[in-house]
């Protein structure tokens, strides 16, 4: 008698597990059908057509704001343009790229320690930079850096995707600028904004905790119900990860190599947003 109960047992449970492992792949497939579905720009990092369970385990994430980085993510940063033409007097064309790649990483370290000016941010960084490169560093060519910033506009693909979504979701900017200039640039963005927060404001550069910090404060909401869409990991995505933020949009404008264990979506542009929150 045992003996049957526990046969009829087995056979139960074999056909079972057969039944499970028929929903698996059923769900595995259905996954990689939905996968293939989306555009290869905007597919979750690290995705493939044979479905990542890692990465297609929850539907579309509906944040309750959506926070951007400005100056290089939707304003185009002219940073390197200025410096190309300014330094072509005392540098060689082919020693202008590496020159202004080192004003960059010295631009990262000016805004690590204590808020400063941004004016400072570029002198400071542009001075330093002139110094290791053993050229002559002139202060009226940081004042002109800094004043050209505000007239900066958007990357053409800005306005257009982010008028889909202003009136349905809250966009907030999160930048690295002075309370002076920022606003002249997100009136150039082509779309209303919800809120608009500095590093002045919060008296911390990203990639500081603080100036994000200061942004959930602000809001009243904390990163968790919030997307943050950025072109850099550095500045932005690797402390939205820290922070844990909902979703970590990247967007890949170029000026640093993708990483995909800080983000969870990747877009070639802004034009490509909507389709990330399902509009």
């Amino acid at each position: 008698m045992r003996r049957g109960i526990s046969c009829r047992y087995a056979r139960k449970k074999s056909a079972l597990d057969r039944v499970g492992r028929r929903r698996t792949v059923a769900s595995f497939a259905v996954k990689a059908v939905i996968l293939s579905l989306l555009p290869e720009a905007i597919r979750p990092a690290g995705s493939d057509r044979q479905g990542s369970m890692r990465l297609m385990s929850t539907a579309v994430f509906t944040p309750k704001f959506i926070s951007f980085d400005c100056y290089g993510t939707l304003t185009r940063f002219r940073m390197t343009e200025m410096a190309t033409e300014f330094y072509a007097d005392r540098l060689n064309a082919e020693n202008l790229p590496n020159f202004c790649k080192d004003w960059t990483a010295y631009r990262f370290d000016e805004v690590m320690g204590p808020w400063q000016p941004y004016r400072d941010v570029i002198a400071n960084s542009l001075e330093r930079c002139s110094k290791k490169w053993g050229v002559e560093f002139r202060e009226d060519e940081a004042n002109a850096v800094y004043q050209a910033v505000p007239t900066w506009g958007p990357h053409e693909d800005v306005p257009g995707g982010l008028s889909k979504i202003c009136d349905k979701i809250p966009l907030v900017i999160l930048s690295n600028a002075m309370n002076s200039q920022i606003m002249s640039n997100v009136g150039l963005l082509g779309a209303t904004f919800h809120r608009v927060y500095t590093a002045e404001s919060a008296q911390a550069y990203k990639p500081r905790m603080q100036a994000f910090e200061y942004m959930f404060d602000q809001l009243g909401m904390g990163p968790e119900v919030g997307m943050h869409v950025s072109s850099s990991f550095r500045y932005d995505q690797n402390t939205a990860t820290d922070l844990g933020f909902g979703c970590r949009v990247f967007v890949g404008r170029g000026h640093e190599p993708s990483n995909g264990n800080y983000r969870d979506v990747e877009i070639p542009h802004i034009g490509a947003l909507p389709s990330v929150v399902g509009l």
